[in-house]
Protein backbone atom coordinates (compact mmCIF):
# COMPACT_ATOMS: atom_id res chain seq x y z
CA UNK A 1 0.00 0.00 0.00
CA UNK A 2 1.53 3.45 -0.87
CA UNK A 3 1.97 5.55 2.24
CA UNK A 4 -0.20 7.90 3.47
CA UNK A 5 0.33 10.92 6.21
CA UNK A 6 -1.05 12.36 8.60
CA UNK A 7 -0.42 15.43 8.37
CA UNK A 8 1.01 18.05 5.88
CA UNK A 9 4.16 18.40 7.84
CA UNK A 10 5.26 14.98 7.09
CA UNK A 11 4.69 15.09 3.47
CA UNK A 12 6.27 18.47 3.55
CA UNK A 13 9.59 16.54 5.29
CA UNK A 14 9.39 13.30 2.93
CA UNK A 15 9.76 16.01 -0.08
CA UNK A 16 12.10 18.27 1.88
CA UNK A 17 14.46 14.99 2.13
CA UNK A 18 13.59 14.01 -1.42
CA UNK A 19 11.58 11.03 -0.10
CA UNK A 20 9.00 11.95 -2.59
CA UNK A 21 7.26 14.63 -4.72
CA UNK A 22 4.02 16.16 -5.50
CA UNK A 23 3.70 14.62 -8.44
CA UNK A 24 4.18 11.50 -7.01
CA UNK A 25 1.97 12.27 -4.37
CA UNK A 26 -0.48 13.20 -6.82
CA UNK A 27 0.09 10.14 -8.88
CA UNK A 28 -1.06 8.27 -5.59
CA UNK A 29 -4.16 10.37 -5.15
CA UNK A 30 -5.13 9.32 -8.56
CA UNK A 31 -4.41 5.88 -8.06
CA UNK A 32 -6.37 5.20 -5.11
CA UNK A 33 -9.44 7.46 -6.47
CA UNK A 34 -9.08 4.88 -9.36
CA UNK A 35 -9.16 1.81 -6.57
CA UNK A 36 -12.01 3.26 -4.56
CA UNK A 37 -13.75 4.35 -7.40
CA UNK A 38 -16.96 2.49 -6.32
CA UNK A 39 -17.20 4.23 -3.51
CA UNK A 40 -18.58 6.77 -5.43
CA UNK A 41 -17.01 9.52 -3.52
CA UNK A 42 -16.00 12.15 -6.49
CA UNK A 43 -18.28 13.55 -9.17
CA UNK A 44 -15.55 15.02 -10.92
CA UNK A 45 -11.94 14.02 -10.65
CA UNK A 46 -9.08 16.75 -12.47
CA UNK A 47 -6.49 14.36 -12.96
CA UNK A 48 -4.29 15.69 -16.20
CA UNK A 49 -4.66 19.48 -14.33
CA UNK A 50 -3.71 17.97 -11.02
CA UNK A 51 -0.76 16.50 -12.08
CA UNK A 52 0.47 19.48 -14.31
CA UNK A 53 -0.12 21.91 -11.27
CA UNK A 54 1.93 19.75 -9.60
CA UNK A 55 4.69 19.57 -11.49
CA UNK A 56 5.03 23.87 -11.29
CA UNK A 57 4.71 23.15 -7.35
CA UNK A 58 7.45 20.92 -7.43
CA UNK A 59 9.57 23.95 -9.40
CA UNK A 60 8.34 26.43 -6.85
CA UNK A 61 9.81 24.36 -3.96
CA UNK A 62 12.75 24.16 -5.72
CA UNK A 63 13.28 27.39 -6.14
CA UNK A 64 12.06 28.61 -2.69
CA UNK A 65 8.90 30.04 -3.40
CA UNK A 66 6.58 27.94 -2.54
CA UNK A 67 2.78 28.61 -0.41
CA UNK A 68 2.70 26.88 2.82
CA UNK A 69 0.16 24.22 1.29
CA UNK A 70 2.81 23.21 -1.02
CA UNK A 71 2.50 19.42 -0.83
CA UNK A 72 -1.58 19.82 0.37
CA UNK A 73 -4.04 17.38 -2.01
CA UNK A 74 -7.20 18.20 -1.27
CA UNK A 75 -10.52 17.57 -2.87
CA UNK A 76 -13.83 20.26 -2.41
CA UNK A 77 -17.77 19.68 -2.61
CA UNK A 78 -19.45 19.85 -5.32
CA UNK A 79 -21.44 23.02 -3.74
CA UNK A 80 -18.04 25.10 -4.01
CA UNK A 81 -17.23 27.59 -7.75
CA UNK A 82 -14.08 26.99 -8.74
CA UNK A 83 -13.37 28.71 -12.10
CA UNK A 84 -13.50 26.83 -15.27
CA UNK A 85 -14.95 23.72 -13.98
CA UNK A 86 -17.88 22.15 -13.42
CA UNK A 87 -20.02 22.32 -10.21
CA UNK A 88 -23.97 21.29 -9.69
CA UNK A 89 -24.61 20.83 -6.17
CA UNK A 90 -25.14 17.02 -7.04
CA UNK A 91 -28.40 17.98 -8.66
CA UNK A 92 -29.96 17.37 -12.18
CA UNK A 93 -30.79 21.26 -12.13
CA UNK A 94 -26.70 22.27 -12.46
CA UNK A 95 -26.12 19.42 -14.99
CA UNK A 96 -23.49 20.94 -17.39
CA UNK A 97 -23.38 24.04 -15.51
CA UNK A 98 -19.31 25.36 -15.18
CA UNK A 99 -18.77 27.76 -13.04
CA UNK A 100 -17.29 31.52 -14.24
CA UNK A 101 -15.54 32.44 -10.97
CA UNK A 102 -13.57 31.10 -7.65
CA UNK A 103 -14.88 30.95 -4.16
CA UNK A 104 -13.02 32.89 -1.74
CA UNK A 105 -11.98 29.74 -0.17
CA UNK A 106 -10.36 27.87 -2.95
CA UNK A 107 -8.58 31.34 -4.29
CA UNK A 108 -7.16 31.01 -0.71
CA UNK A 109 -6.23 27.36 -1.09
CA UNK A 110 -4.51 28.13 -4.84
CA UNK A 111 -2.57 30.71 -3.76
CA UNK A 112 -1.33 28.63 -1.31
CA UNK A 113 -0.30 25.89 -3.74
CA UNK A 114 -3.10 23.28 -2.70
CA UNK A 115 -3.57 21.19 -5.75
CA UNK A 116 -7.67 20.26 -6.24
CA UNK A 117 -8.10 16.73 -7.08
CA UNK A 118 -11.71 16.73 -7.90
CA UNK A 119 -15.15 17.71 -6.76
CA UNK A 120 -16.99 15.22 -4.16
CA UNK A 121 -19.84 14.07 -4.26
CA UNK A 122 -22.88 15.10 -2.03
CA UNK A 123 -26.51 15.40 -0.99
CA UNK A 124 -28.54 17.24 -3.42
CA UNK A 125 -27.80 20.91 -2.78
CA UNK A 126 -26.46 19.52 0.52
CA UNK A 127 -29.89 18.55 1.93
CA UNK A 128 -29.45 15.34 3.68
CA UNK A 129 -27.52 13.47 6.20
CA UNK A 130 -26.38 10.57 4.15
CA UNK A 131 -25.59 11.24 1.23
CA UNK A 132 -28.60 9.35 -0.54
CA UNK A 133 -30.14 11.99 -1.67
CA UNK A 134 -27.19 12.76 -4.87
CA UNK A 135 -28.27 12.88 -8.47
CA UNK A 136 -25.32 11.06 -8.87
CA UNK A 137 -25.94 7.94 -5.77
CA UNK A 138 -25.06 7.73 -2.36
CA UNK A 139 -21.44 7.22 -1.39
CA UNK A 140 -20.78 4.14 0.24
CA UNK A 141 -18.52 4.26 3.91
CA UNK A 142 -14.97 2.71 3.23
CA UNK A 143 -15.30 1.13 6.60
CA UNK A 144 -18.47 -0.77 5.74
CA UNK A 145 -19.91 -0.43 2.12
CA UNK A 146 -23.17 -1.13 2.98
CA UNK A 147 -23.27 1.67 5.46
CA UNK A 148 -23.92 5.77 4.42
CA UNK A 149 -20.78 7.71 4.27
CA UNK A 150 -22.77 10.57 6.32
CA UNK A 151 -24.27 13.94 5.20
CA UNK A 152 -24.14 16.28 2.95
CA UNK A 153 -20.13 15.97 2.72
CA UNK A 154 -20.08 12.25 2.63
CA UNK A 155 -17.99 12.43 -0.67
CA UNK A 156 -15.49 14.46 0.92
CA UNK A 157 -14.98 12.75 4.12
CA UNK A 158 -15.05 9.30 2.39
CA UNK A 159 -12.55 11.15 0.22
CA UNK A 160 -10.15 11.96 3.41
CA UNK A 161 -10.79 8.29 4.87
CA UNK A 162 -9.69 5.97 2.03
CA UNK A 163 -6.64 8.18 1.27
CA UNK A 164 -8.07 10.05 -2.15
CA UNK A 165 -6.56 13.22 -0.86
CA UNK A 166 -5.08 14.32 2.07
CA UNK A 167 -8.07 16.66 3.17
CA UNK A 168 -11.19 18.00 1.67
CA UNK A 169 -13.21 21.00 2.20
CA UNK A 170 -17.11 20.53 2.65
CA UNK A 171 -19.68 22.58 4.26
CA UNK A 172 -22.03 22.72 7.41
CA UNK A 173 -25.52 23.71 7.33
CA UNK A 174 -26.66 21.91 10.78
CA UNK A 175 -23.64 19.50 11.04
CA UNK A 176 -23.11 18.27 7.20
CA UNK A 177 -19.32 18.43 7.71
CA UNK A 178 -18.97 16.67 11.56
CA UNK A 179 -21.55 14.19 11.21
CA UNK A 180 -19.65 12.62 7.50
CA UNK A 181 -16.34 13.05 9.75
CA UNK A 182 -17.75 11.06 12.71
CA UNK A 183 -19.73 8.04 10.56
CA UNK A 184 -16.24 8.12 8.56
CA UNK A 185 -13.61 8.45 11.15
CA UNK A 186 -12.06 11.40 10.56
CA UNK A 187 -11.45 15.39 12.15
CA UNK A 188 -14.13 17.52 10.98
CA UNK A 189 -14.55 21.35 11.62
CA UNK A 190 -17.35 23.34 11.52
CA UNK A 191 -16.01 27.48 12.00
CA UNK A 192 -17.77 29.94 13.72
CA UNK A 193 -20.33 31.58 11.71
CA UNK A 194 -18.74 34.77 9.80
CA UNK A 195 -15.37 33.06 10.14
CA UNK A 196 -14.96 31.81 6.27
CA UNK A 197 -16.32 33.38 3.65
CA UNK A 198 -19.26 32.10 2.03
CA UNK A 199 -18.49 33.68 -1.44
CA UNK A 200 -19.17 31.29 -4.13
CA UNK A 201 -20.50 28.70 -2.37
CA UNK A 202 -23.59 27.32 -3.58
CA UNK A 203 -26.32 28.25 -0.40
CA UNK A 204 -29.07 26.37 0.99
CA UNK A 205 -29.54 28.05 4.22
CA UNK A 206 -27.45 31.76 4.11
CA UNK A 207 -27.44 31.62 7.78
CA UNK A 208 -26.22 29.13 8.95
CA UNK A 209 -23.40 27.96 5.68
CA UNK A 210 -20.19 27.44 6.75
CA UNK A 211 -17.23 26.18 4.66
CA UNK A 212 -14.63 23.86 6.62
CA UNK A 213 -11.99 21.36 6.66
CA UNK A 214 -12.35 17.78 6.93
CA UNK A 215 -8.61 16.27 7.33
CA UNK A 216 -6.70 13.06 9.20
CA UNK A 217 -5.45 15.21 11.75
CA UNK A 218 -5.92 18.23 13.99
CA UNK A 219 -2.96 19.90 12.82
CA UNK A 220 -4.36 20.16 9.24
CA UNK A 221 -7.53 21.09 10.13
CA UNK A 222 -5.96 24.43 11.90
CA UNK A 223 -3.70 25.09 8.59
CA UNK A 224 -6.23 25.31 6.54
CA UNK A 225 -8.51 27.31 8.70
CA UNK A 226 -6.25 29.63 8.93
CA UNK A 227 -5.81 29.92 4.97
CA UNK A 228 -9.08 30.29 4.39
CA UNK A 229 -10.44 32.35 7.15
CA UNK A 230 -10.47 35.72 7.57
CA UNK A 231 -12.37 39.22 6.12
CA UNK A 232 -13.86 39.39 2.68
CA UNK A 233 -14.78 42.37 0.79
CA UNK A 234 -17.31 39.96 -1.69
CA UNK A 235 -19.35 38.83 1.95
CA UNK A 236 -20.33 40.88 4.32
CA UNK A 237 -21.42 38.34 6.89
CA UNK A 238 -17.58 37.39 7.84
CA UNK A 239 -16.26 39.28 10.63
CA UNK A 240 -13.08 41.68 10.01
CA UNK A 241 -11.36 40.04 12.97
CA UNK A 242 -7.94 39.10 12.27
CA UNK A 243 -7.32 35.20 12.12
CA UNK A 244 -5.79 33.68 14.51
CA UNK A 245 -2.02 31.87 14.10
CA UNK A 246 -4.49 28.52 14.31
CA UNK A 247 -1.06 26.60 13.60
CA UNK A 248 1.21 28.28 16.59
CA UNK A 249 -1.19 27.48 19.57
CA UNK A 250 -1.41 24.07 19.57
CA UNK A 251 1.03 22.96 22.08
CA UNK A 252 -0.50 20.99 25.15
CA UNK A 253 -3.07 22.57 26.39
CA UNK A 254 -2.27 23.99 29.99
CA UNK A 255 -4.58 24.58 33.23
CA UNK A 256 -7.20 22.50 33.69
CA UNK A 257 -10.73 23.20 31.88
CA UNK A 258 -14.09 22.86 32.70
CA UNK A 259 -16.22 20.51 30.12
CA UNK A 260 -19.81 20.54 30.40
CA UNK A 261 -22.10 17.73 28.73
CA UNK A 262 -25.46 17.51 27.79
CA UNK A 263 -27.61 15.28 30.27
CA UNK A 264 -30.17 14.43 28.34
CA UNK A 265 -27.46 13.20 25.95
CA UNK A 266 -27.22 10.33 27.86
CA UNK A 267 -30.86 9.76 29.43
CA UNK A 268 -32.12 9.45 25.79
CA UNK A 269 -33.14 6.00 24.74
CA UNK A 270 -32.30 7.11 21.09
CA UNK A 271 -28.36 7.05 21.72
CA UNK A 272 -26.84 4.10 20.93
CA UNK A 273 -25.26 2.32 23.79
CA UNK A 274 -21.57 2.63 22.95
CA UNK A 275 -21.64 6.08 22.15
CA UNK A 276 -22.88 6.85 25.64
CA UNK A 277 -20.25 4.65 27.07
CA UNK A 278 -17.56 6.41 24.56
CA UNK A 279 -19.06 9.69 26.33
CA UNK A 280 -18.67 8.48 29.90
CA UNK A 281 -15.09 6.91 29.12
CA UNK A 282 -13.66 10.11 27.69
CA UNK A 283 -15.58 12.23 30.58
CA UNK A 284 -13.60 10.28 33.06
CA UNK A 285 -10.22 10.64 31.27
CA UNK A 286 -10.96 13.97 31.46
CA UNK A 287 -11.36 14.00 34.74
CA UNK A 288 -8.86 11.84 35.75
CA UNK A 289 -6.18 14.25 34.20
CA UNK A 290 -7.27 17.17 36.62
CA UNK A 291 -10.00 18.85 34.16
CA UNK A 292 -14.01 19.33 35.88
CA UNK A 293 -16.63 17.38 33.48
CA UNK A 294 -20.01 17.84 35.00
CA UNK A 295 -23.62 16.98 33.42
CA UNK A 296 -25.52 20.55 32.51
CA UNK A 297 -29.32 20.20 31.48
CA UNK A 298 -30.20 21.62 27.73
CA UNK A 299 -33.62 21.77 28.05
CA UNK A 300 -34.35 23.13 24.70
CA UNK A 301 -32.84 20.21 23.09
CA UNK A 302 -36.29 19.00 22.01
CA UNK A 303 -36.81 21.88 19.79
CA UNK A 304 -33.55 22.45 18.23
CA UNK A 305 -34.44 20.20 15.14
CA UNK A 306 -37.81 21.57 14.48
CA UNK A 307 -36.36 25.16 14.46
CA UNK A 308 -32.94 24.08 12.50
CA UNK A 309 -35.53 22.64 9.69
CA UNK A 310 -38.31 25.61 9.51
CA UNK A 311 -35.91 28.21 9.19
CA UNK A 312 -33.02 26.46 7.19
CA UNK A 313 -36.38 25.54 4.81
CA UNK A 314 -37.49 28.53 4.59
CA UNK A 315 -33.90 30.02 3.38
CA UNK A 316 -33.92 27.12 0.94
CA UNK A 317 -36.90 27.85 -0.64
CA UNK A 318 -35.58 31.77 -1.53
CA UNK A 319 -31.94 30.54 -2.01
CA UNK A 320 -33.28 27.97 -4.72
CA UNK A 321 -35.82 30.43 -6.50
CA UNK A 322 -32.78 31.01 -8.90
CA UNK A 323 -32.98 27.76 -10.29
CA UNK A 324 -35.86 28.13 -13.12
CA UNK A 325 -34.72 26.24 -16.04
CA UNK A 326 -34.24 29.80 -17.37
CA UNK A 327 -30.99 31.03 -16.68
CA UNK A 328 -28.34 28.15 -16.76
CA UNK A 329 -28.71 24.91 -15.80
CA UNK A 330 -31.34 21.78 -16.78
CA UNK A 331 -34.32 23.55 -19.50
CA UNK A 332 -36.88 20.62 -19.75
CA UNK A 333 -37.03 19.70 -23.19
CA UNK A 334 -40.83 19.13 -22.28
CA UNK A 335 -41.63 22.95 -22.02
CA UNK A 336 -43.11 24.93 -24.63
CA UNK A 337 -43.81 28.35 -22.94
CA UNK A 338 -42.47 30.17 -19.93
CA UNK A 339 -44.57 29.03 -17.44
CA UNK A 340 -44.54 25.21 -18.22
CA UNK A 341 -40.69 25.98 -18.44
CA UNK A 342 -40.53 26.87 -14.69
CA UNK A 343 -42.71 24.02 -13.86
CA UNK A 344 -41.16 21.38 -15.67
CA UNK A 345 -37.90 21.91 -15.38
CA UNK A 346 -38.36 22.52 -11.54
CA UNK A 347 -39.78 19.32 -11.13
CA UNK A 348 -37.66 17.55 -13.32
CA UNK A 349 -34.17 19.03 -12.18
CA UNK A 350 -34.86 18.80 -8.12
CA UNK A 351 -35.08 15.40 -6.65
CA UNK A 352 -37.15 14.66 -3.57
CA UNK A 353 -36.25 15.70 -1.19
CA UNK A 354 -34.89 19.23 -2.60
CA UNK A 355 -38.51 19.68 -3.37
CA UNK A 356 -39.84 18.72 0.05
CA UNK A 357 -37.70 21.18 1.64
CA UNK A 358 -38.22 24.01 -0.71
CA UNK A 359 -42.63 23.40 -0.51
CA UNK A 360 -41.92 23.12 3.46
CA UNK A 361 -40.00 26.74 3.50
CA UNK A 362 -42.56 28.09 1.23
CA UNK A 363 -45.49 26.69 3.79
CA UNK A 364 -43.87 28.37 6.39
CA UNK A 365 -43.24 31.37 4.91
CA UNK A 366 -46.96 31.77 3.60
CA UNK A 367 -49.27 34.62 5.07
CA UNK A 368 -50.99 32.34 6.96
CA UNK A 369 -48.38 30.19 8.84
CA UNK A 370 -45.77 32.93 9.14
CA UNK A 371 -45.77 34.10 11.97
CA UNK A 372 -46.74 30.82 13.75
CA UNK A 373 -43.60 28.66 12.34
CA UNK A 374 -41.60 31.19 10.54
CA UNK A 375 -41.69 34.07 13.60
CA UNK A 376 -41.61 31.87 16.22
CA UNK A 377 -38.52 29.95 15.17
CA UNK A 378 -36.36 32.86 14.89
CA UNK A 379 -37.10 33.50 18.66
CA UNK A 380 -36.47 29.89 19.77
CA UNK A 381 -33.29 30.35 17.82
CA UNK A 382 -32.17 32.96 20.03
CA UNK A 383 -33.02 31.39 22.91
CA UNK A 384 -30.98 28.55 22.01
CA UNK A 385 -27.93 30.86 21.74
CA UNK A 386 -28.70 32.58 24.75
CA UNK A 387 -28.92 28.95 26.69
CA UNK A 388 -25.64 27.76 24.52
CA UNK A 389 -23.82 30.90 25.46
CA UNK A 390 -24.77 31.02 29.00
CA UNK A 391 -23.25 27.73 29.54
CA UNK A 392 -20.31 28.74 27.41
CA UNK A 393 -19.94 31.45 30.20
CA UNK A 394 -19.51 28.97 33.16
CA UNK A 395 -17.78 26.07 30.94
CA UNK A 396 -14.85 26.35 28.25
CA UNK A 397 -15.98 23.25 26.33
CA UNK A 398 -19.17 21.14 25.95
CA UNK A 399 -18.35 17.58 25.23
CA UNK A 400 -21.58 15.78 23.66
CA UNK A 401 -21.95 13.13 20.65
CA UNK A 402 -21.77 14.10 17.11
CA UNK A 403 -24.41 11.70 16.27
CA UNK A 404 -26.96 9.61 17.82
CA UNK A 405 -25.67 6.36 15.74
CA UNK A 406 -22.94 5.36 13.97
CA UNK A 407 -23.54 4.88 10.26
CA UNK A 408 -26.53 3.31 9.15
CA UNK A 409 -27.30 0.74 6.75
CA UNK A 410 -27.91 2.71 2.84
CA UNK A 411 -31.41 2.52 2.19
CA UNK A 412 -32.19 2.54 5.73
CA UNK A 413 -33.89 5.77 6.54
CA UNK A 414 -34.81 7.01 2.94
CA UNK A 415 -38.55 6.23 3.08
CA UNK A 416 -38.73 8.60 6.70
CA UNK A 417 -37.57 11.93 6.49
CA UNK A 418 -38.56 12.70 10.37
CA UNK A 419 -35.80 10.31 10.97
CA UNK A 420 -33.62 11.50 9.29
CA UNK A 421 -34.23 14.96 10.51
CA UNK A 422 -33.69 13.82 14.01
CA UNK A 423 -30.48 12.43 13.27
CA UNK A 424 -29.15 16.07 13.12
CA UNK A 425 -29.83 16.60 17.00
CA UNK A 426 -26.87 16.83 18.34
CA UNK A 427 -24.79 18.94 15.44
CA UNK A 428 -27.62 21.62 14.42
CA UNK A 429 -27.26 23.58 18.26
CA UNK A 430 -23.89 24.52 17.65
CA UNK A 431 -25.04 25.82 14.19
CA UNK A 432 -28.19 27.91 15.15
CA UNK A 433 -26.12 29.63 18.18
CA UNK A 434 -23.84 30.28 15.33
CA UNK A 435 -20.50 28.82 17.57
CA UNK A 436 -17.64 26.82 16.28
CA UNK A 437 -17.84 22.60 16.79
CA UNK A 438 -15.64 20.19 15.68
CA UNK A 439 -16.26 16.52 15.55
CA UNK A 440 -13.25 14.00 16.99
CA UNK A 441 -12.82 9.97 15.46
CA UNK A 442 -12.76 8.60 19.11
CA UNK A 443 -13.02 5.09 18.72
CA UNK A 444 -15.14 2.22 16.55
CA UNK A 445 -18.06 0.26 17.64
CA UNK A 446 -17.68 -3.63 17.93
CA UNK A 447 -18.56 -3.54 14.03
CA UNK A 448 -16.05 -1.46 13.42
CA UNK A 449 -17.51 1.49 12.75
CA UNK A 450 -16.38 4.88 13.56
CA UNK A 451 -17.36 6.41 16.63
CA UNK A 452 -16.78 10.47 17.14
CA UNK A 453 -17.43 12.82 19.73
CA UNK A 454 -18.34 17.07 19.13
CA UNK A 455 -16.87 19.32 21.33
CA UNK A 456 -18.33 23.10 21.42
CA UNK A 457 -16.65 26.45 22.53
CA UNK A 458 -17.35 30.22 22.23
CA UNK A 459 -17.72 32.22 18.92
CA UNK A 460 -14.42 32.70 17.52
CA UNK A 461 -12.58 30.48 20.27
CA UNK A 462 -11.66 28.13 17.25
CA UNK A 463 -7.59 28.53 18.50
CA UNK A 464 -8.65 27.03 22.07
CA UNK A 465 -11.07 24.27 20.39
CA UNK A 466 -8.15 23.39 18.14
CA UNK A 467 -5.31 22.95 21.03
CA UNK A 468 -7.81 21.18 23.25
CA UNK A 469 -8.47 18.84 20.60
CA UNK A 470 -5.54 18.08 19.71
CA UNK A 471 -5.03 17.10 23.63
CA UNK A 472 -7.89 15.12 23.55
CA UNK A 473 -6.61 12.84 20.39
CA UNK A 474 -3.39 12.31 22.34
CA UNK A 475 -5.03 10.67 25.52
CA UNK A 476 -4.40 6.97 25.92
CA UNK A 477 -6.93 5.19 23.84
CA UNK A 478 -6.94 2.77 27.02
Amino acid sequence: MTKLYPTLSHIQADIQQGKTSVVELVEMYLHNIKLYEHLNAFNEVFGDEAVIMAHHVDLKIKQGTAGRLAGMVIAIKDNICYKGHKVSASSKILDGFTSVFSSTVVERLLAQDAIIIGRCNCDEFAMGGSNETSYFGPVKNQANEGRVSGGSSGGSAVAVQAGMCQAALGTDTGGSIRQPAAFCGVVGLKPTYGRVSRYGLIAYASSFDQAGPITNSVEDAALLLEVIAGADEHDATVANLPVDPYTQNLQPTTGKKRIAYISEALNSDGVDPEIKSLLNTYSEKLRQDGHVVEPVSFDLLEYVVPTYYILTTAEASSNLARFDGVHYGYRSRNATDLESTYKRSRSEGFGKEVKRRIMLGTFVLSAGYYDAYYAKAQKIRRMIRDKTNAILQDYDFILIPTSPTPAFEIGENITDPVVRYLADIFTVQASLAGIPAISLPLGNNTDGLPLGLQLLTKSFAEAELLRFSKYILELPKN
